[in-house]
């Protein structure tokens, strides 16, 4: 089979959102002392981070504090299975992992600059919602171009950017920010790749004649 016919299957999207929803049901099932060592084990608060608990950048993806809400469940997997569809299984573990560490490890650095309190220091920080803003930000790459995907880019960095805005924030809200931020920002990196990307002469497909 050619290149162009092979079908890409969707596995990494579907394997991820449900074993992050079978594993927030385990972990209500457990005692609450030790669903609590579990979450702070996975958590890069800073108190973790402080002390070099570095493994937490990727444990603290694959856990939420309650299962997910069904709604976001399916957006999940509706935003990484069409990038896994899209750009491939690796691209978007890629990214999904590089916008949650990343944003994870500039809220860190700006959360320790600013000596915060013991509540903030030991605070749950686990979840999906970092990397999932990343691969969501990156896919607006696959919008027509010109006004739909700058408006598309402008619209989600200012829903994002309203939360950091309020009284309430917390510094998931700048995580939020961060990440989207950053997928926003491959997603230029790409477009700007393709159109230096030269008119190559690419060869036509082969016509296909029925045989009988």
């Amino acid at each position: 089979m050619a290149d162009h016919d092979r079908v890409n299957p969707l596995l990494l999207a579907p394997a991820y959102a449900g074993g992050v929803q079978l594993g927030a049901y385990a972990l209500e099932r457990m005692d609450a002392q030790e669903r609590e060592r579990v979450l702070r084990s996975c958590s890069t608060n800073v108190d973790n981070l402080a002390a070099g608990r570095w493994e937490t950048l990727i444990s603290s993806a694959f856990v939420v504090e309650e299962p997910m809400p069904l709604p976001y469940a399916l957006l999940l997997l509706a935003v990484l299975g069409y990038a896994e569809y899209a750009y491939g299984a690796w691209w978007t573990a890629g990214v999904f992992l590089l916008g949650h560490t990343a944003a994870t490890l500039l809220v860190y650095g700006a959360l320790r600059a600013s000596r915060p309190g013991p509540q903030t220091r030991r605070a749950l920080d686990v979840g999906t919602s970092y990397g999932f803003n990343a691969v969501l930000g990156a896919l607006t790459s696959v919008l027509p171009r010109g006004a739909v995907r700058n408006a598309a880019r402008v619209g989600l960095l200012a829903l994002a950017v309203r939360p950091v805005l309020r009284r309430e924030r917390t510094f998931t809200d700048a995580g939020h920010l961060v990440a989207l931020g950053i997928g926003v920002g491959l997603s230029l990196v790409a477009d700007r790749l393709a159109a230096d990307r030269p008119a190559a002469d690419y060869p036509s497909r082969p016509i296909r004649r029925k045989i009988t």
